[in-house]
């Protein structure tokens, strides 16, 4: 896929940040939402920028990677919370709907036939899950390269909404593994750094993922670009969200980024466009092992620590409203002129 990604202007910068200093407050009194209230306008190119139709895409897929015992759960977990996600029972459900935030499955790649849910999701199944990555490579060229444009597509059909701004989630038993993999890979940090206890696996069983984890980076030594590293460790859900994440940037929307396996997206995303960080907003910090090593590595700071370590986009939902409270308070609170405030004595 080819995009351009528009770089930030610095002179818009420089208003809209006078535009926030002379609120009536003192400077930087709103802490994390001034931050954001720049990164959206400046994402928007407008001092008055606006959230619209507001959408969390989940994709969905399954790992071959499981038959090794990297997950605590069964590959049927995934189709199942699938059908969960179409019944309305999942948090990622809850919370869009205590936020009047559309809620959007994907079909990136689950192994089980949901050809039955005609309307309730979006059918982008590129293969019945990916192959296992210890004995070949986990996709091939051709459906990683449709993998990334089905996730563009996504994100083209969802703008048409009128939507700029979308929360990325996922689901897919074992993909903690294939996040661990994308991220050694990337960061060049230790594998142990990197691999985490997913669906809470014990001491054990993260030893032996660990030494799964090992066997497969030795597998695939010579993949080293984002396409390489995607076909042989990555999956059908982690491929997607890099599509779906680097049209959404060139669109110009704000990318609300949930926690570990999204972030694994992220970086891909951002080692083929560096651009796209500037339209990314962090949600939270996940307690899955990696992802503080990975905010580093990106050099950004998450809105939320509130200890999750769900996925499906649900750290995105619950942070949507402190985007809201940004955007609000840049629109409609008075400055010091015209709400005839005196300012700071300099």
């Amino acid at each position: 896929m080819s995009l351009k990604i528009t770089p930030r202007s610095t002179a818009l910068r420089v208003a809209i940040q006078h535009k926030i200093n002379t609120k009536t407050k003192p400077l930087g009194a709103l802490g994390v939402l001034e931050s954001l209230a720049l990164q959206i306008a400046e994402i928007q190119n407008s001092l008055n920028p606006r959230l619209i139709q507001p959408h969390v895409l989940v994709f969905a897929a399954d790992h071959g990677l499981v038959d090794e015992g990297v997950s605590l759960y069964p590959q049927a977990v995934t189709a199942q919370m699938v059908q969960n996600f179409i019944h309305g029972g999942a948090a990622i459900n809850v919370f869009c709907k205590q936020h009047n935030i559309t809620l959007r499955v994907v079909d990136a790649g689950v192994n089980a036939d949901l050809s039955q849910y005609k309307t309730e999701i979006l059918h982008q199944k590129i293969n019945y899950g990916t192959k296992n990555s210890l004995k070949e490579a986990a996709m091939s060229a051709t459906e990683c390269v449709r993998a990334l444009d089905a996730g563009a597509d996504v994100v083209n059909k969802v703008a048409k909404t009128g939507c700029n701004v979308i929360g990325f989630g996922e689901m897919g038993i074992g993909n903690t593994a294939a996040a661990s993999l994308i991220m050694a890979k990337i960061t060049k940090l230790p594998l142990a750094t990197c691999v985490g206890r997913g669906t809470g696996l014990n001491d054990s069983q993260l030893v032996q993922k660990n030494k799964v984890l090992e066997a497969v980076l030795a597998q695939h030594t010579s993949a080293t670009s984002p396409h390489e590293i995607l076909m042989s460790v990555g999956g059908f859900e982690i491929a997607q969200l890099c599509g779906a994440m680097l049209k959404a940037a060139e669109l110009g929307m704000c990318l609300v980024i949930d926690g570990f396996i999204c972030t694994s997206a992220l970086l891909l995303a951002y080692t083929l466009e560096p651009n796209v960080l500037d339209y990314c907003i962090f949600s939270h910090c996940s307690e899955e092992n990696g992802h503080q090593a990975m905010l580093q590595f990106l050099g950004v700071e998450p809105v939320l620590r509130l200890g999750l370590r769900l996925g499906e986009g649900s750290a995105a939902a619950l942070a949507y409203p402190l985007l809201e409270s940004a955007v609000l308070f840049l629109n409609d609170m008075a400055s010091f002129e015209s709400a005839g405030v005196s300012e700071a004595n300099v």
